[in-house]
């Protein structure tokens, strides 16, 4: 009977942290995996929160001016060769079309690892005059890199992003924008997704192939390990002139523009999971949840009750919220457990006894506090409690981004940090790559970022004995 139905159990993230991220993909319905190695199904609730981020990021995209395109998948050689930096760096990950129908190709296409040169290609051919610029373009598209090993939502051959490019007259304009659109994103991960990051620079070491600077914003899981979250990318006018990209300055001379890209991708999803998610499961930030209410009628079997609740999601829905009613037979503890494996941010429960005190429940998913909320005021306690749990859920991500971010001062001290205790560890670095490796190899961690928000810990790199010239983050990165 489907009032016996069990929830599906997860692993205790504190038994098994890789184990209890697949449980939790798998078992709320959001991806599946399909016959393709590192190519993932996304279900339609794993889908609609992709959707919900989709539409508030293009939102934010567009009041900057950009406007969205769609360039083609496919990419030929020849066209790709034509920045050596750029294709040296995706050469592994290429995937290739080699033949078209039964007939072999007289060149090999590309499947799109990112769009950078098909979109210079475009800019040679509507950029002219100082008139034209800026160009400000995004897509919403899959791409394809041939990844090794595979992991929901962090790392599939397959996934979905955005990539903007950007073509400006001048390169302050283009560093401009490049910040600006990081700080998009990390305004995004902070209001939207209640993810507090750390916004910095990434080493030469570190940065994206053919770029001249990689900007970052640095999130901080709850095992404590890194994910990047967005980049955004300065690339001076390096590709302009591999493609020979040119424009008539108002002073009537030829000039190269500079250029920008940046990007997030579904990994996103990831990081909400493994930044808010417990041990029951998915907990989602409010706004991108596809369920931000869920309605409960409790003892349904009783006259009236049906009605009531039925009468509470309307209202609710009429609203803006985006709610749910389960009138299943389903016990009730297995709808409890059953939203909580959702991350559905607000259970609202409706019986018998609060009918006659004008009155429901209100749970809240990130902490399970009840409330008794009179039922005519329902439309503005749900708003009152939506922007609660958001809050709570960054105050707690940002207590774990705080309580596990260390200072060291020696190559052994960030070792043995890294090894009891994981995190973020500050040092103060010389700027050689040398000891970037050194601390790669000894500590097992990348850089992850050279913050803006710098601090002096020490006068001397920890790694060589030299004079350090900047802060710098480490840590271990999905």
């Amino acid at each position: 009977m489907a009032k016996d139905k069990k929830v599906e159990q997860i692993t205790d993230m504190e038994v098994d942290f890789a184990q209890w991220y697949t449980d939790v993909c798998k078992k709320a319905e959001l991806i599946d995996y399909s016959s393709i190695k590192g190519m993932f199904i996304y279900r339609p609730y794993g889908y609609a929160i992709w959707e919900n981020i989709q539409k508030l990021m293009d939102a934010e995209f567009k009041k900057t001016g950009a406007e969205n395109v769609y360039m083609p998948m496919l990419i030929p050689e020849s066209l790709l060769q034509k920045e050596k930096d750029h294709v040296e760096g995706f050469a592994p990950e290429c995937a290739w079309v080699t033949m078209g129908g039964s007939e072999k190709l007289e060149e090999r296409y590309c499947i799109r690892p990112t769009s950078e040169t098909l979109f210079c290609e475009h800019f040679r051919n509507v950029i002219q005059s100082h008139r034209d610029l800026p160009k400000m373009y995004n897509q919403w598209c899959s791409v394809l890199r041939w990844e090794k090993t595979s992991r929901p939502f962090l790392r599939h051959r397959e996934f979905l992003w955005q990539e903007g490019h950007t073509m400006h007259a001048t390169a302050e304009e283009a560093k401009e924008e490049t910040e600006r659109m990081l700080n998009v994103y990390a305004d995004f991960c902070e209001n939207v997704l209640a993810m507090p990051v750390t916004r910095g620079q990434k080493t030469d070491k570190e940065k994206f192939n053919g770029a001249e600077a990689t900007y970052t914003i640095e999130c901080m899981m709850h095992d404590r390990k890194a994910l990047q979250a967005g980049t955004s990318h300065y690339f001076g006018d390096g590709f302009a002139k591999a493609f020979d990209i040119t424009f008539t300055s108002k002073d009537n001379q030829r000039e190269y523009p500079h250029q920008t890209s940046w990007g997030v991708s579904t990994r996103l999803i990831g990081g909400i999971i493994m930044t808010h998610g417990d041990n029951n499961g998915l907990v989602l930030p409010p706004k991108i949840a596809p369920v931000q209410i869920v309605v409960i009628p409790v003892a349904q079997h009783k006259e009236g009750v049906l009605e009531a609740a039925k009468k509470l999601a309307d209202r609710l829905s009429a609203a803006g919220y985006r709610v749910k009613m389960d009138t299943s037979d389903n016990s009730m503890g297995w709808k409890c457990a059953q939203y909580e494996m959702k991350g559905v941010p607000l259970r609202v429960e409706i019986g018998p006894k609060d009918m006659e005190q004008n009155q429901c429940c209100m749970v809240r998913r990130d902490n399970r506090e009840k409330s008794f909320v009179s039922l005519d005021d329902v439309e503005s306690a749900a708003a009152e409690l939506l922007q609660a749990v958001h809050d709570g859920l960054y105050a707690k991500a940002l207590k774990n981004l705080q309580e596990h971010t260390y200072v060291a001062h020696s190559l052994e001290e960030a070792k043995q940090i890294q090894e009891e205790k994981g995190g973020f560890i500050k040092t103060m670095w010389c700027g050689d790559e040398a000891c970037e490796l050194k601390m790669k190899e000894v500590a097992g961690m990348t850089s992850r970022c050279i913050p803006f928000a710098q601090e002096h810990l020490d006068d001397v790199c920890p790694v060589c004995g030299k004079p350090a010239k900047k802060m710098i983050y480490w840590g271990i990165a999905y």
